[in-house]
């Protein structure tokens, strides 16, 4: 009886220093340098046990043994604080720091940005082409009623949560502007100030000149003068908002109710999605005189308070029309 306490004893010995010996070398594994030697993402999908993650990890080569990840993730009581999302994982990142970072919900954010004057299928061309979203996008937006800017999102957010987001922005600043406007503007509502803040946007790409030219129009609408403006004929004609070819006379005779020669006022909706500055320079236009503007051969334009002086600076850009078509 002796001998077999003895040998009971020493086996109990034996086991105890075994496992001793087993978590010591698991605890060590799970606190060593990791074998990845670059800066990598993961993705832990919602709903993902530890299971199927430690087999990710030890599969993608996170961590070179699943069942040291999963039994370390449990005995620290980290089971259950995994969090979904895309992850930086920085290299050499031993199992330990990938528990943590997995468990920080300090997820990787990815960056777009909406260009001032892109068309709603401009927009939605662009963010049904970025692979990390999901749920394409098949109808339209309305036009005018995202803010362009640049967005942060996570991996796998879907695109209409996206442009629900870019609307809001838009509504948010439109709040916080709106009571701040001009007196006497020719339009009373949101809408209108948008459509025209879309054809400021589309006529100049030179931020000091936007309040000016908002304040041609202005003064057009004020008067019941066309606005004979370009980009709305263009939008009329192709709503991507550009043509592959010069407006032809035939354009401008057309009876497209976005042809500013021939209707009066603004066109039925927005042609674009205005930027902020765009939007604040028609709801505080420069105080100007001027009724006209023509490309000026720089990237601006001339402005003008007459039609006599207007045809002047019309003669002159189609000069240097002429020389630079003969350049090219």
């Amino acid at each position: 009886m002796t001998g077999v306490r003895k040998y009971i004893i020493l086996l109990l010995i034996g086991s105890v220093a075994f496992a001793a010996l087993f978590f010591y070398l698991g605890y060590k594994k799970f606190h060593e340098t990791g074998p990845k030697n670059q800066d990598v993402a993961y993705y832990l999908p919602k709903g993902q046990g530890v299971i199927r993650t430690s087999w990710e990890l030890e599969q993608q080569g996170f961590v070179t043994n699943q069942d040291i990840f999963k039994l370390g993730v449990k005995l620290s009581g980290f089971e259950r604080k995994l969090q979904a999302g895309e992850f930086a994982i920085p290299a050499g990142s031993s199992m330990f720091d990938i528990m943590m970072i997995l468990s920080s919900g300090e997820v990787i954010q990815h960056r777009l940005t909406i260009i001032e004057g892109w068309t709603s299928w401009q927009i939605i061309e662009y963010l049904n082409g970025i692979e990390n979203l999901t749920d394409p996008i098949v109808d339209l937006p309305r036009e005018g009623t995202i803010l362009p800017e640049t967005y942060l999102y996570t991996k796998n957010t879907k695109r209409h949560d996206l442009v629900r987001r870019m609307q809001m922005r838009q509504l948010d600043l439109l709040d916080s502007i709106w009571e701040k406007r001009a007196d006497g503007l020719p339009f009373l509502s949101i809408e209108d100030a948008l459509i025209l803040a879309s054809i400021v946007e589309k006529e100049t790409a030179t931020p000091e000149e936007r309040a000016h030219i908002a304040g041609v129009f202005i003064n057009r609408l004020r008067k019941n003068m066309r606005l004979q403006t370009d980009p709305t004929v263009i939008y009329g004609i192709d709503r991507k908002g550009s043509l592959d070819r010069p407006i032809r006379k035939s354009d401008l005779q057309s009876d497209n109710p976005y042809n500013t020669y021939r209707i009066k006022g603004l066109p039925p909706t927005a042609i674009a999605h205005p930027g902020r500055a765009s939007i604040e320079a028609v709801l505080n236009p420069l105080k100007t005189d001027d009724f006209y503007f023509v490309a000026d051969g720089t990237g601006g334009h001339a402005f003008a308070s007459s039609l006599k002086q207007h045809l002047r600076n019309v003669k002159k850009w189609r000069r240097i029309e002429k020389l630079i078509s003969k350049e090219n």
